[in-house]
């Protein structure tokens, strides 16, 4: 049982890398300042960076040993979330910026 979970959890910090070098790429082409940077050929972990606004960052991390969302503001942290919560606001991340007209740093995430 514990094999099975074990490579379940790799599988899905896999994808969860595969998706956050697709969002890099998405908001790199809508003009946003964004990286995103694994260690090794295995996608074990990555590194998520995105500025939004002037002095606001967002730094997602992930790897085996947790998943951590950081919003920075004039380098003062603003918000950490770890697991199911950090996972949560990237997903609200990615929802604005889909849904999206205008860059989010004129949107109400920047304002927040």
């Amino acid at each position: 049982m514990f094999v099975r979970l074990a490579d379940q959890h790799r599988e899905y910090v896999h994808d969860l890398v595969m998706n956050l070098q697709a969002l890099a790429i998405v908001l790199e082409r809508r003009g946003y300042l964004a990286s995103c940077y694994t260690c090794g050929g295995q996608m074990n972990s990555a590194s998520f960076m995105v500025s939004l606004a002037k002095n606001h960052l967002i730094r997602f991390l992930v790897s085996d040993y947790g998943i951590t969302w950081t919003e920075m503001h004039d380098d003062r942290e603003l918000m950490k979330l770890e697991g199911a919560e950090a996972i949560s606001q990237l997903q609200e991340l990615a929802d604005l910026i889909k849904y999206s007209q205008t860059p989010v740093n004129q949107s109400v995430l920047a304002e927040s």
